[in-house]
């Protein structure tokens, strides 16, 4: 049995181990058996648009759901083999979407969190809304409706690709305001959900728009400046917006290489003046609810005064929830109201003394993906030819200024792949994507589900592992590594009582809901970075910054760096978080906690995420154990579920012989020997290099 000890020294071992992988160390001399796995018939033999389990096969299909969803299940890996890879996108992209809040048309209280508080009675949390996020990123039954196939979540490419903007568009929890307000944080994600297939530009209209990301990066009460009492609009979100959502901070090729200079240094994207004239643009702009007929004051309820006031700045307040965060911002900016004094909040440019005149945003030339930017850039003051002066038309001219810069399709094109599929893709599979973002075939920009399919059907993204063995591959996020393990084993929520709810008498329904992913040694605790539970310092909208759980660019000191090479992941790596981790899959994998099958604990209100381990037995041996029943069908199938086909004959080898050591005398009480197998096999393939890097 391995100690808390031996596991940290095991999980640093790891991540050394895990970094050789990633740059493609080779194996040692004098090893008899490959450490890399066996690439024959693996390069475009049948061909993308192959469909049948004859053409496609187990590893690849498993390979492929590695990118595109939460972790393959062998049910899923079955499906693709039948309908091919283009077939399951276009299911995929007719998926009816999984939304933590928006209800389905005429389907009241549809959505995960609706049903929580309207249903169930409770007051709703950021633990809940943990628990909506898991009903969409493991998908299957739900948990109102188990037996109706009609509502069971089948949009795994939404989900993920949601998951993957979640961290380029970041706004977190860690936030104090936000903390407050877990539904106008589920409502940000479903604009995530709901844009994950549609247009860029929508998505930067719905992401600038809304209340959560106002707070989070200052937008909401962003007003014009009054220099008389020193007031400038706040930079942070005209900062990020072109930093972190768009264009970066260097021109870039087509292929997301940066443009040099004629001395060789980058070309900046952009200078604080530029910023300084996007923060003056995103003003005049507040809670939905501050209607123009009432004071919203910081203690009370809201007031009728027939008149706008003068509020703007503090009209939000507790009585708004729950709709204050559930629909987008709006626009205070026109001086027309009843009272004639209301001041308007946006800067138009009209005021001589306050306002930034003739406002220069981005300014670029056209290109043979691109137009030119309109007027140059340069945002008018008052109406003109290009914006009417209002706070709409001026937000809606910079939006597509930032749309239409060159820079946006090989950004967002690189961020998605480095999300997806790899960290290091090479300049030409960077082009490939970029130019259907610029283009899709019909001459719309900006399609992400055009761009979505694009990354997941390139040759790259197929055969990259064998094309560019010691470059392709990303650390796979301790997150995304959860939720395979969950999806793989059926994970399931058990036990839990029926309890008094916080908001009224009703009974809150903790039992019995086999697809409500809740529990304090569960999910409640992912984001935490503890050494018990599922502790793995990652959850949804949880960042601990707006550059999100790792940067881009991160690239860790060592072999990865000397080669060139970035590994973003590797910067949430730590010694702690990675023994942390490696606890967590011991304790579920290596000690058997959190069966489907154990019995429940009476005073445990509120259950938790269990596995079947079980469904696995026959796989793990059929007589007494040992090297006569051997373990070799339980490990070549994990091979697939979890590594894609991809295990090495030395790691095979070494699994084997290992585990055909345990045989009938390691049944523990009524437990079978096989859960032993089936246990130590688990977690030592969770642990393993191999497997931390998704090539």
């Amino acid at each position: 049995m391995l100690n808390p000890g031996m596991l940290r020294f095991r999980a640093r071992s790891a991540v050394v181990a895990a970094l050789g992988v990633l740059a493609g160390a080779a194996p040692a001399l004098g090893q008899s058996l490959s450490r890399f796995p066996d690439p024959i018939f693996h390069d475009g033999y049948n061909g993308l648009a192959a469909t049948g389990t004859a053409n496609i096969s187990a590893a690849d299909a498993a390979r492929f759901l590695a990118q595109a969803t939460f972790g393959p299940t062998d049910a899923d890996i079955a499906h693709l083999r039948s309908v091919g890879y283009q077939g399951w996108l276009t299911e995929q992209f007719a998926a009816t979407p999984t939304y933590e809040i928006t209800d389905r048309p005429g389907k009241t209280n549809s959505a995960y969190l609706n049903w929580v508080a309207n249903v169930l009675h409770e007051d709703v949390g950021q633990n809940n809304r943990q628990e909506a996020w898991f009903q969409g990123a493991l998908g299957g039954p739900d948990p109102q409706f188990p037996t109706n196939s009609a509502y069971t979540h089948t949009d795994q490419l939404r989900q993920r690709v949601a998951f993957a903007l979640s961290e380029i568009f970041v706004i977190s929890d860690q936030n104090p305001t936000l903390d407050g307000y877990a539904r106008g944080m589920a409502w940000y994600y479903d604009q995530l959900i709901k844009d994950a297939f549609g247009n860029y530009r929508q998505l930067l209209q719905d992401v600038t728009l809304s209340p959560a990301m106002g707070e989070y990066l200052n937008m909401v009460g962003n007003r014009r400046a009054d220099l008389t009492q020193n007031v400038h609009p706040d930079e942070n979100y005209g900062r990020e917006i072109n930093q972190l959502f768009s264009v970066g901070l260097v021109m870039l090729n087509l292929d997301g290489t940066p443009q040099l200079d004629s001395g060789g240094k980058p070309i900046p994207t952009y200078g604080q003046a530029t910023i300084t004239n996007f923060a003056h643009v995103f003003t005049g702009w507040n809670w939905a609810d501050c209607d123009k007929n009432y004071d919203y004051p910081q203690n009370g309820p809201p007031v009728f005064n027939g008149t706008y006031s003068d509020h703007f700045t503090d009209c939000f307040s507790p009585y708004q929830e729950p709709d204050g965060f559930l629909k987008p911002m709006k626009a205070f900016d026109v001086v027309n109201y009843p009272d004639p004094g209301d001041p308007s909040y946006h800067d138009n440019g009209t005021d001589p003394v306050n306002d930034a005149h003739n406002k220069q945003l981005l300014a670029y030339d056209a290109t043979a993906t691109t137009i030119a930017a309109v007027n140059g850039g340069v945002l008018p003051d008052g109406a003109s030819a290009f914006s009417n002066g209002t706070a709409a038309q001026d937000l809606a001219f910079a939006l597509d200024n930032i749309f239409n810069h060159p820079n946006v399709g090989p950004f967002i094109a690189k961020q998605l792949i480095m999300r997806l599929v790899t960290s290091n893709p090479t300049p030409a599979y960077v082009a490939r994507v970029a130019g259907i973002f610029n283009n899709d075939g019909t001459g719309t920009r900006g399609n992400l589900k055009a761009v979505v399919q694009a990354i997941l059907l390139d040759p790259e993204a197929r055969y990259g592992q064998f094309h560019n063995p010691e470059s392709f591959g990303k650390l796979r996020e301790p997150l995304l590594t959860l939720t395979h393990f969950w999806r793989a084993m059926g994970a399931q929520h058990r036990c839990g009582n029926n309890i008094a709810a916080t908001a009224n008498s009703s009974a809150s329904m903790y039992a019995n809901q086999p697809y409500r992913y809740a529990g304090y040694g569960t999910t409640w605790v992912t984001g935490q970075s503890t050494s018990y539970g599922v502790g793995v310092n990652q959850a949804s909208l949880d960042a601990p910054t707006v550059f999100n759980f790792f940067k881009p660019s991160f690239s860790p000191p060592g072999e990865a760096s000397a080669r060139g090479l970035v590994a973003p992941e590797f910067q949430i790596a730590t010694d702690s978080i990675v023994a942390g981790s490696n606890n967590t899959f011991a304790s579920y994998a290596l000690y058997g906690n959190y069966d489907i099958n154990a019995s429940c604990n009476a005073n445990d209100d509120f259950g938790d995420v269990v596995v079947n381990y079980s469904q696995d037995k026959a796989l793990a041996g059929s007589a007494n154990g040992g090297a006569s029943d051997p373990s070799n069908r339980l490990v070549d199938a994990y091979n697939i579920r979890f590594m894609s086909g991809q295990m090495s004959p030395y790691m095979r080898d070494q699994l084997v012989s290992y585990l055909n050591t345990i045989d009938s005398t390691w049944a523990n009480g009524s437990q079978d020997w096989r859960l032993q197998r089936v246990y130590r096999a688990l977690y030592l393939i969770l642990t393993s290099p191999e497997y931390m890097i998704q090539k």
